[in-house]
């Protein structure tokens, strides 16, 4: 399972979607976002399903590494879905036993927010595969630079969050590490009920807490050791610069909020 954690991490290849400037990827995934959520239409949701499929084939990022990303949460998922399904009331309904209900309208709403929630993951995770975290960072500030003039700490913000998004692999892989030492010990995390294998997981809570401090402690003294001051101004070895490929990006992007749009308020 901690295997399966993908979030936050880069998948090289080379690829249309890697080669986009990251100010298009940011703005690409807020609009699909937003899309998801604009209105329960099954064409908005196929529309966006297909525009999904078709970003992760451009991708070159196997579709077999994108479902991983979800076994993680697969529990709650599943745990949501059923909530919907089986305590939401309609007026048509389709099964009764006991205290539980199946309506036509629970079944519509958690469909619905299956989809959703798995196509929220997806297309938020694709981001995170085709953007490093440098050009993340570099991205979120140029994108938010005007706010800069407001004295807002534009580039601190962005820099933090690139650096929660890289140590998110970083603690996964330091926590499997941890697991397999104390299974060596005979420490078998898979025995025992929930509440039992509950006390199990907690042991390990102090020894990545502790990795943690030392892993966060090593990053501010090598940004020091570089003479790294917050609020100064920075080159970049490679700055950002739009492309063609970029603007056409663009304009597939305000095509696609279009549709939307209109499938909303005039289809």
């Amino acid at each position: 399972m901690i295997r399966d954690i993908t979030i936050g991490q880069y998948y090289p290849a080379k690829s249309p979607v890697h080669r986009l400037d990251p100010r298009v990827k940011l703005l690409g995934t807020l609009v699909f976002v937003i899309s998801l959520f604009i209105e329960k239409n099954v064409l908005i949701y196929g529309i966006a399903t297909i525009v999904l499929i078709v970003l992760i084939a451009l991708s070159r990022v196997p579709f077999s590494y994108m479902l991983k990303g979800l076994k993680p949460i697969m529990f709650l998922l599943i745990f949501t879905c059923a909530m919907n399904l089986f305590f939401v009331r309609g007026e048509h309904l389709i099964w009764h036993w006991h205290f539980i209900s199946i309506y036509t309208e629970s079944v519509s709403r958690a469909l619905f927010l299956g989809v959703r929630l798995t196509e929220l993951i997806l297309g938020s995770a694709l981001m995170t595969y085709t953007t490093t975290p440098t050009e993340l960072t570099d991205g979120l500030e140029k994108a938010f630079s005007p706010l800069a003039k407001l004295h807002l700490p534009i580039h601190e913000v962005a820099l933090m969050m690139s650096i929660t998004l890289r140590f998110i692999p970083i603690l996964t892989e330091e926590l499997d590490r941890i697991m397999k030492a104390q299974s060596a010990r005979c420490v078998d995390f898979d025995e025992g009920g929930i509440i039992k294998r509950i006390k199990k997981m907690s042991t390990l809570l102090m020894p990545l807490f502790s990795s943690a401090l030392k892993r966060a402690g090593d990053l501010a003294l090598a940004m020091e050791a570089r003479c790294y001051q917050a609020g100064q101004a920075r080159t970049k070895l490679h700055p950002l610069k739009y492309r063609k490929s970029d603007m056409a990006a663009y304009c597939l992007i305000f095509v696609y909020l279009s549709v939307i749009i209109y499938i909303k308020y005039i289809y």
